[in-house]
This record gives C-alpha cells, structure tokens and sequence, in this order.
C-alpha cells in the first residue's frame, strides 16, 4: 500500500511540474516566433522550464516539448490548403506548373470596327514538362474575342520554359473593354488565368455606334444609276467574328414594292469565322431613287445586322428599233447580208434577187416561217435554200431568193419577214423596186414531170411496195451515176447529158401556135418547133408535142409546158378592126381562117 502511494504521489508531482513545463516552453516558444519588436515583458525574465526536475520528470518533459514542436508544423499544413494551389512545390521539386507572366496585360486602345492582336506569355515554373489544354475566352459586350495563334499547344512546356497565345479582339461599341482568359493544363494547379483590358475609340462624328457579331461586307450596298432594262444582282458577305457558332435566323428586304429590291441566301448556321453569301437583285419597277435595307436576324449578342440598299433608275428615252438588235449571250441572232432588197427601175421582165441569212450569234437558231406582207404584186419567195424549219448553227448561212415577176407598172413598197428563234424573234428586210413593163402569167411555163433527172428502173427501187404518192428513193447506182440520164434507147443504157435541163428552157416562150407547129422565142432567138417531132435546145435533145394550150417539151424524164399568151394572138390584137369599115386584107385573112378552122392563131404562122 506504501509503495502503491509513492507511486501516486511522485507522478502527481511530475505532472504538475510537467504542466509548468509546458507552460514556460510554451511562453518561451511563443516569445521566439515573434519579431523582436513585439516581445512581451515576461519573455525578458523567463523561468528556468527544468529547475528542480528529476531525470524522468525531465525525459516525460522532452516528449512533451517535442509534440508542442509538432503542432504548428500540422497547422500551418491545414492552413496551406487553403492557399493558391500554384504556391505548393511537387514532389520533383520547384513550384506548381504553368504561371502568367504578367497576369494583367494592357491592351491598349481599340478603334470601333477594328481589330488588335494581343499577345500573352506564359511560363513553366515547376520542373517537368506541362501539357496545356482548352482556352475559354470571355470577352465584354464591347468587343469581341478570338484565338489566333496558340504556340502554348504545339508541345509540351518544358520547366523554365515560355509559350505566347496570341488573341484578336475587335472593338464593337465606345467604352472600356475586358477580355478574361481561362487555360487548362496538366500541372499541379491545372488552371492558369491573365485578364486583358482596355478601351474602344468612337470613329467617325463620335456617336454611339453598334458593331454587330455578324459581319456584312459591304456594310452599304450601292447599285449606282441604272439606265437599261434589265436587273443587277450583287452580293453581301455575311462573316461571324466571335469565337461561338451563330444561327441566321432570317434574311429579308425591307423596301418599297417599286423598288425592285429581292433577296436569296443559303445561310443558316455560321461557325467562328466562317461565311456566307447573300445575293440581292435589284429590277426596279419605277423611274427614280430606290432605297432599301437588308435585315439579317441571327442568334448572336447584338441579334441583328442590317445593310443599306440604295439605287437610281433614269431609263433612257426609247428609240425606233433598228433593223437588227444587239447580240444577246447564248441566242442566236439573223442577220441579212443586205440591208434592203431592191430590184432597182425599169424592170420590164421576170427578175430574181439572192440573199444570205446568216446566224451571226453564238447559239443555233430555227427559221420557223418565211412570208412577204404582200400578195398581190407578183413577187414570190423560192423554195430552195432558207425555208421554214432550217437550223442555222453560229456563223452559218442560207440562201434566200426573191422573185418579181411584175403585174403592174410602177413602184413596189413590200416586206419580207423571217421569223426565228434567235435574239428578237424576227427579220423584216424592205422590198422596193420599179417596172416599166408587165409580165403575163400566162406564158409561164409549167413542170409536167414528177421526178426531173435520172430515169430509174422498177428493179433499182429499194422498196416495190412504197405509195405512189411518196417520191421513189434512187438506188445506191443511180446515185453513183448522177452525172448521167436515160437515153431515149430502150437498152436502159445512160448517156451523160446536162444536169437540170429544165433551167435550159428558161426564157423562152410561145410567139406563135398552130396545130402541127409553133414558133418559140428565147435567149438564142427564135425558131420553128413541129408536133412530135425532136428538136435541140441548149444541147440536150427534147421531144416537141403541140398542145392546145402551148408547146410540152420532153427530155426523157423532164417534161416542161410552154404556156401560149392568147393575147399575143392576131385576133386579140386586130379585133377591134375586123368590125371597122376599113379592113386590111391581111387582116381580114387571119381572122377568117382563125374563125373558119382556128388552123392558126397568128398572121405569122399563116405565113409558114
């Protein structure tokens, strides 16, 4: 029990001196952490913290004192928690990752509508390599921000090393502007942020502008002054110049109706940077200014972006229309090689006049039909080289012939009209001419045969059930020997004779008719042809065949009526003297024997 007490006793004792221990370490601890200018009264005279203490009074003490050691090491780490995180050094060493150089950068002033590149360092203070990460930028409502260059992203920062991100902000309205910049990366304290400020300079008169997120380019749209009928179209660019992506939500023209003004675009969505077009036609409606604007609604900040329209229309007078019109891209365009048809004065006989048609355009054109405004004063249109359905392609051409055969005595004022599907649709070429003289419609000749040229024989035809109707198809021999005819020999040899005979014939008429014979007139003068029997004209042989009406000629399949002009006739000329008192015998003769048999038709077949 003694011993039990004793025990008791001493560790009381200890403990109380332990407590006063800890008390005096405590003060004296207390009185070295301070700065030598705040030191307390009682840390000049300190206690002796031992005095009077045994060996384990003074062993139990050193644990003590060394748990107090301890303590301020665990709070202060507590407390660190609590600071930047960048602050705390890594295991390898050095302090924590990527650090802004200057942590405010300046960015100066700024032009409203205009653009400054700034450029922000960054540096690696710990001391392995740093892998950075996303950039967020938030801009301000008074400017606009945007990446441009990122060297910080090329590769990993080494330790000490340095990285610059350059950074294009564009002033939208007056005033002071801020721009935060937010970076990850792999370090430590895994995020790193710099602050860019500065101000936006009004341009112009100084008055409070708005820049839109949504840029128009050009920002006016001027069509100057139009003078012709037909529409302008132009374009505006529309560009997204923040760094977040923008839907269109509507493109349209606000103007009068008179002013002519529409609108097209593809545009609907627009990322950072990117662009797209709208066109605007301008067909004005009405003589005067014209003004309008454009009015783009999207999703960005300031919502819209509009675009001043702005035009005159001062139409020119209206002239007469020449006779051909302007070329027109992609349409063809008739053009005549003359200006005029004129057949000139003194026309007595049958006449003919050739023109070219050409396709001077630079796309194929149809001649859709050919028509004189005329009809009754003897001209005609020939039915060989341009007719209706002729396809002419660029720089192609058609021979157009006009007849006159006149049915009166004076001046012709008429027409020719070709209408086409080139540039204006139709050609009027003037007709003029001046006769002296008529010519008789019934000394014309007359085409007896189907078929002129080459005789063809029944086994030569490609097909023996084609219509008589339709015109017999050449074999492929015929067509080898077109330079030759049949003969009149039955063998079915050919002989080479002219081509066309029946053009050898032109010119010539009936002067005289009798039944067995007659006389014709043309270019080679005059001769005495008989019925049935052969004559040579022009050197082809012709076979003669007196009609009542006129002579026929026949050249194997050629056959060609040469009409006689009654009016020539003694009777017609000299009737009105059989009735006078005064007669000639000649006269008289000729009409006895025109009225007694009709053996003949003039005094001077009478003579033969």
């Amino acid at each position: 029990m003694f011993a039990r007490q004793r025990i008791a006793d001493l560790f009381s004792t200890a403990d109380r001196r332990i407590g006063a221990g800890f008390l005096r370490a405590k003060n004296t601890l207390s009185c070295h952490s301070r700065e030598s200018g705040d030191r307390v009264a009682a840390c000049k005279n300190p206690v002796p913290a031992f005095a009077g203490m045994t060996v384990s009074g003074r062993f139990l003490l050193s644990l003590a004192l060394s748990a107090l050691l301890l303590l301020p090491l665990s709070s202060a780490r507590a407390q660190s928690a609590f600071d930047d995180p960048g602050a705390r050094g890594t295991t390898g060493g050095g302090s924590g990752g990527i650090v802004a150089v200057n942590p405010n950068t300046d960015g100066g002033t700024i032009s409203m509508g205009s653009a400054a590149q700034i450029v922000v360092l960054f540096r690696n203070e710990g001391a392995r390599p740093v892998t950075t990460g996303t950039i967020n930028l938030y801009p301000s409502s008074t400017v606009s921000a945007a990446i441009v260059l990122n060297q910080c992203a090329a590769e990993p920062l080494p330790g000490g090393g340095q990285c610059a991100i350059a950074v294009s902000v564009k002033g939208l309205q007056p005033g002071p502007w801020r721009v935060e910049m937010l970076m990850r990366h792999d370090g430590r304290s895994r995020l790193v942020t710099t602050t860019l400020a500065g101000n936006v300079e009004a341009t112009g008169d100084g008055t409070k502008q708005l820049v839109s997120d949504v840029e128009a380019i050009p920002a006016d749209l001027a069509f100057g002054a139009l003078d012709a009928s037909r529409a302008i179209v132009k374009s505006v660019i529309l560009r997204n110049i923040t760094s977040n992506p923008i839907d269109i939500t509507s493109v349209t023209v606000e103007a009068n109706a008179q002013a002519g003004y529409s609108s097209q675009t593809d545009c609907t969505k627009l990322e950072a940077g990117q662009a797209c077009v709208v066109t605007v036609t301008w067909a004005p409606l009405q003589k005067g200014p014209a003004t309008g604007v454009l009015v783009i609604n999207h999703t960005g900040p300031t919502g819209v972006v509009s675009v001043s329209l702005d035009g005159k229309y001062t139409p020119a007078s209206v002239s007469s229309a020449t006779l051909y019109p302007e070329a027109v891209p992609g349409q063809g365009l008739l053009v005549s090689s003359r200006d005029q048809v004129d057949f000139g004065s003194g026309v007595e006989n049958k006449s003919s006049v050739t023109i070219s048609l050409v396709n001077s355009g630079d796309a194929a054109l149809t001649l859709e039909d050919i028509h004189l405004s005329g009809s009754e004063n003897g001209i005609s249109v020939g039915k060989k080289g341009c007719e209706p359905g002729t396809m002419l392609e660029p720089t192609q051409a058609c021979p157009l012939t006009l007849t006159w055969s006149p049915v009166r005595t004076g001046s012709i004022i008429d027409d020719i009209q070709v209408l086409h599907s080139g540039a204006r649709g139709i050609l009027v070429i003037p007709v003029r001419g001046e006769s002296t003289g008529t010519v008789s419609q019934d000394s014309q000749s007359v085409l007896l045969s189907e078929m002129p040229g080459l005789k063809l024989k029944l086994d030569d035809l490609e097909d023996e059930d084609t219509p008589k109707t339709k015109k017999k198809k050449r074999s492929k021999k015929a067509a080898q020997e077109e330079e030759y005819a049949d003969s009149s020999d039955d063998d079915g040899d050919f002989a080479p004779i002219i081509k066309d005979k029946l053009r050898l014939l032109d010119g010539y008429q009936v002067t005289s008719l009798a039944p067995t014979r007659a006389i014709i007139s043309g270019p080679g003068g005059s001769r005495v042809v008989f019925n049935n029997e052969e004559t040579v004209i022009g050197g082809a042989s012709w076979m003669v065949f007196i009609r009542h009406s006129g002579v026929e000629m026949h050249s194997g399949e050629d056959k060609l009526l040469l009409l006689f002009d009654r009016s020539l006739s003694s009777i017609n000329r000299n009737g009105g003297q059989s009735t006078s008192g005064k007669s000639s015998t000649g006269a008289g003769t000729a009409t006895t024997t025109a009225s007694a048999s009709e053996s003949t038709t003039s005094s001077t077949t009478t003579g033969n």
